[in-house]
């Protein structure tokens, strides 16, 4: 399997380069150069794997021989060895829907799902050829906090992460900041997090910097995490269908950066069988506004809502779906950019508009709507929905059987709780004892100058590997 760049401007690369590469050097992201498709008879047999073996079954697909699949099952298992259900992403049901929950990890959010085997994925590889990185990611909530549990400790590796001061919940601000491993560095910019993104993305694309700093990337721009993701696509089907190939699902996806929804596309033109997919936004619409509209524009600002890691206007993995929606076209998917960063906007055509629409549904879920759907499921069966959850199910309340994939632990937004339902949710192992710990955190202009002179002073001069 080889991996291009969505904007076409390097040659084909192998996977353990991808990965390390994280964002494509000519700026684009980096997708495979063709997309496997599973026959029916695959598809049966993996559905009642459990999920280990499911993921070393799709991840092969993407990988090949480039990891020996002895090393890559043990860096499968070892990645999945701490989460607290011997399922890893088990699917319940609660009342009449069907939740997918994806918050069983060490951070208690879907993320570790990704980060926990991207964590050990670099390890692994660094080990091998004898390198260091220095990962440089930014974070909207979970992101950071999956990502520092992935790779704290791990002595070949330091991690920086960038949140948007007082954009994040408390939890998620101490799950970073009470991490004291020296290898990991936490940054709040007094901006936003399309204000932090937009900092990782000009570091990235300072290619000198990048090379001599080895910077690599976690966040959804890099194509193992969306990989990662895919696995719980298959193993939630599995789960559902028992193998029959002729049974198509739907799932609803809380969605801010793209990347959680795209693994379910990417899913589906792997041949599983879903039948719809929902995009699930809070006020910050950009991506529902694309779906109804064909026309992908900034909005007045970033808002802050109670459902704050789809606080997002720039969805970073939706470069990866305009390559696919315009049937792997670099040189449009350039110019489309290109109008993008001039005018704040850009509109596709009428004929990919209407291929998106038939690619996904997508529903805006207010504030107050949120409060109502966590209040009305917490009413009706006792479940506590966290309010990224409650987006999803929200947009999917005229699709009863979707399935939706509950994104954290309700605990990790105890204000929206609480206001929903005049209680907190119960405080899971991981994250009780966190506002007690201690922190270290430094506080930055959200500059990209700023940034890379922190980076500068914290590694000092990098010797060549």
């Amino acid at each position: 399997m080889h991996y291009i760049s969505t904007r076409g401007g390097i040659e084909p690369i192998g996977f353990a380069q991808a990965v390390m590469m994280g964002l494509a050097t000519d700026g684009g992201l980096l997708v495979p150069s063709q997309i496997p498709v599973l026959d029916p008879e695959q598809l049966r047999a993996w559905a009642g794997l459990r999920f280990q073996d499911l993921a070393l079954e799709v991840s092969t697909l993407f990988i090949g021989d480039e990891i020996p699949r002895a090393d890559l099952k043990a860096l499968i298992e070892r990645s999945y060895a701490n989460f607290s259900h011997p399922e890893v992403t088990p699917v319940v049901t609660v009342g009449k829907r069907r939740i997918l929950e994806l918050f069983h990890g060490p951070t208690a959010a879907f993320k570790d799902v990704a980060l926990q085997w991207l964590g050990n994925l670099f390890e692994y590889l660094l080990e091998r050829e004898g390198g260091i990185l220095n990962i440089l990611g930014a974070t909207s909530g979970d992101t950071g906090s999956a990502a520092i549990y992935g790779v704290r400790g791990k002595g070949r590796i330091r991690i920086f992460i960038l949140h948007p001061k007082g954009r994040v919940s408390p939890i998620q601000e101490r799950q970073m900041t009470t991490v004291l491993d020296s290898n990991v560095h936490n940054i709040a910019v007094r901006g936003t997090f399309d204000d932090a993104q937009a900092i990782v993305k000009t570091l990235f694309n300072d290619l000198a910097f990048k090379s001599a700093y080895r910077l690599g990337a976690v966040n959804s721009i890099n194509w193992a995490r969306i990989l990662a993701q895919t696995f719980y696509y298959f193993y939630a089907w599995g789960r559902i269908s028992g193998g029959d190939v002729g049974r198509r699902v739907s799932f609803s996806v809380p969605t801010g950066n793209f990347g959680d929804v795209f693994a379910g596309y990417l899913a589906r033109r792997m041949g599983l069988p879903i039948e719809r997919l929902v995009i699930a936004t809070n006020r910050n619409d950009i991506l529902s506004r694309f779906i109804h509209t064909g026309v992908y524009a900034l909005g007045e600002e970033v808002y802050h809502t109670l459902s704050p890691a789809m606080d997002i206007q720039i969805a970073s993995n939706f470069e990866r779906y305009l390559y696919y929606l315009h049937d792997g076209d670099q040189a449009l998917v350039c110019a489309l950019l290109e109008d993008f960063r001039h005018t704040g906007r850009l509109r596709v055509s009428a004929e990919r508009h209407q291929k998106a629409q038939a690619d996904f549904e997508a529903t805006a879920v207010s504030d107050p709507e949120t409060l109502d759907q966590i209040r009305a499921t917490y009413e009706a069966t006792g479940y506590i929905l966290c309010p990224h959850t409650a987006v999803g199910v929200r947009a999917a309340r005229d699709l009863p059987e979707a399935i939706c994939l509950a994104t954290a632990h309700p605990a990790k937004f105890g204000a929206a709780v609480v206001q929903a339902i005049g209680q907190e949710a119960p405080l899971p192992p991981a994250l009780q004892g966190l506002l007690e710990r201690k922190t270290r955190c430094v506080e930055l202009e959200a500059r990209a100058a700023a940034v890379k002179g922190y980076l500068e002073a914290t590694l000092g001069t990098v010797s060549a590997p």
